[in-house]
């Protein structure tokens, strides 16, 4: 039979049907059934904003004698591109501790060192020794927020990446909220403001830390003990999470038939892990005692500045460096810590499972930020870190303790000049969260428990708060009034938070016996 010739009806419907596939393929691209390049174009954003932000001012900019963050990051690249390793931690006629001393674990001091390389090889008079102190030429202040930018592209985005597809490979979601939850994460506007604005690496130590949970949610935990092993060996700060990590790799390993041996390979790991860094400072106990003394700091006090944690909240009554030791203050600090984390750890250990890993880092670096020793206002990043990786299931949550960590940190961004970098991620952050892409209106999703709150006369007082800090000067008998408000008000908040996460972990679904049984087969 010959064939018929198509006609002009037929051809429409054709191209229309071409048309609409067209359509299709473009609609799936932006709405997230092709989630990769959408997730890619937040990447960049996310990168264009860390950029934005770094054109700004940062800590101790032209601010003599000893600066502020910008130069102690500096300092340490000079230190460690001109002494061998030996020296870097140790106080001599050619590194005065006092000014500016490492103080963080030896991984920090090996990338301050890699980076001080880059630096030596474009601009040597950056880190030249003695003379370069205080160094702020444009191209050396050009290169240094390029190493930050650089350790956020090779560590923390590719970190995130990693998380969300390892997360979303659990959920049942729709496609779109993943790129609602990589935005969530990768423009965290604390993160940046310390990060690229007051200036320092906690891109590192927190991509690293996202890397292990990302390695855990893909049954990946021997590479998960050395990532967070890494991220302990970046910044002592780390050990915010580690009750967490530790309760649900040996909840994990005592549901295996032999807990023993996977507990011995998981040692094996991070012992492994710790030696391989520490090994320079492994030849003498003097040495090692060197780089142990400068990691706990403990000369400074319980506490300094105004963070929103319980020893500077509670010393406006109880005034703790005047009425105890630091040897009891030492004892009781850790003893609150670990009571704190306890009902969390507990948890994990007798019910290991994603979610409760999520919700025990939370409710860990919760506890570490309320009780420890030396809290720093920056401190707030780690808390809020799992608070981002939850913003999927508990967005009201993420994006009320955003609000006021933000706020918390509002002092110390004034001082760095950084006020309208702070407006701007507010307001980004904002609309960002409220994005129309997400099939669940978030705002609505609300515990509640949360919901007795006034929150419209709390977000109310918390603009006054920022305006009153700005244009008002506060009573001379008082310098530092609003920094005590704003202190105390955030602290309440933190504390509710905490208060619901801890709660809704123990209220988590239990595993059941049928699936413990399976488990015991692996």
């Amino acid at each position: 039979m010959a064939k018929s010739k198509p006609t002009a009806k037929s051809k429409a419907s054709s191209i229309g049907e071409e048309a609409a596939s067209d359509d299709d393929r473009s609609s799936q691209w932006l709405t997230g059934r092709g989630v990769i390049p959408p997730i890619l174009c937040v990447a960049v954003f996310g990168l264009l904003v860390r950029a934005g932000v770094s054109l700004h001012s940062y800590s101790g900019a032209a601010d003599p004698p000893k600066y502020g963050d910008f130069e102690a990051q500096r300092h340490w690249m000079e230190i460690t591109t001109n002494l061998p390793a030996s020296e870097w931690y140790r106080n001599s006629s050619v590194n005065d501790l006092r000014y500016w001393g490492l103080d963080y674990p030896p991984l920090t001091a090996y990338q301050s060192y890699v980076h001080g390389l880059w630096l030596k090889s474009v601009l040597p008079e950056s880190v030249q020794l003695f003379t370069s102190r205080g160094h702020e030429s444009h191209l050396g202040k050009l290169l240094m927020r390029w190493t930050v930018l650089s350790s956020d592209v090779l560590v923390f985005v590719p970190a995130a990446l990693c998380f969300i597809l390892a997360y979303y490979s659990q959920q049942n979601e729709g496609r779109s909220d993943m790129v609602w939850h990589s935005a969530m994460v990768l423009l965290n506007p604390c993160l940046i403001l310390i990060d690229h604005g007051h200036f320092q690496y906690n891109c590192i130590s927190l991509g690293l830390t996202v890397g292990a949970v990302a390695a855990i949610l893909t049954k990946r935990e021997l590479l998960a003990g050395v990532l967070f092993s890494l991220a302990l060996n970046h910044k002592q700060m780390s050990a915010y999470f580690a009750p967490a990590f530790f309760s649900y790799l040996l909840g994990k390993c005592l549901k295996h038939s032999n807990p023993l041996i996977e507990v011995l390979k998981l040692g094996f790991v991070v012992i492994g892990t710790f030696v391989l860094l520490w090994w320079p400072y492994l030849q003498s106990k003097e040495a090692f005692f060197e780089v142990l003394s400068r990691l706990a700091p403990f000369e400074r006090g319980i506490y300094e500045d105004y963070v929103a944690n319980f020893w500077c909240t509670a010393s406006v009554l109880i005034k703790w460096k005047k009425l105890f030791s630091m040897h009891f203050l030492k004892l009781v600090s850790l003893t609150a810590t670990v009571v704190t984390c306890l009902p969390s750890m507990v948890h994990q250990i007798r019910y290991p499972s994603y979610q409760s890993f999520l919700y025990g880092m939370l409710n860990s670096s919760f506890a570490f930020y309320f009780f420890s020793f030396q809290v720093h206002e920056k401190s707030i990043l780690l808390p809020l870190l799992p608070a981002s990786l939850l913003a999927f299931e508990e967005p009201f949550v993420y994006s009320w303790f955003t609000h006021f960590a933000m706020l918390s940190m509002f002092p110390l961004l004034i001082r760095d000049k950084l006020i309208v970098p702070f407006a701007v991620l507010s307001i980004l952050f904002t609309l960002l969260f409220r994005a129309p892409c997400r099939k669940q209106d978030s705002t609505k999703q609300i515990p509640t428990s949360m919901k007795l709150l006034p929150r419209k006369l709390l977000t109310f007082f918390s603009v006054f708060l920022h305006i009153i800090y700005v244009t008002l000067t506060p009573p001379k008998r008082y310098p530092f009034l609003f920094e005590a408000i704003i202190m105390l008000h955030c602290f309440i908040q933190f504390v509710l938070l905490a208060i619901y996460t801890n709660v809704k972990q123990w209220n988590l679904p239990k595993p059941s016996s049928s699936a413990d049984n399976k488990k015991k087969l692996l």
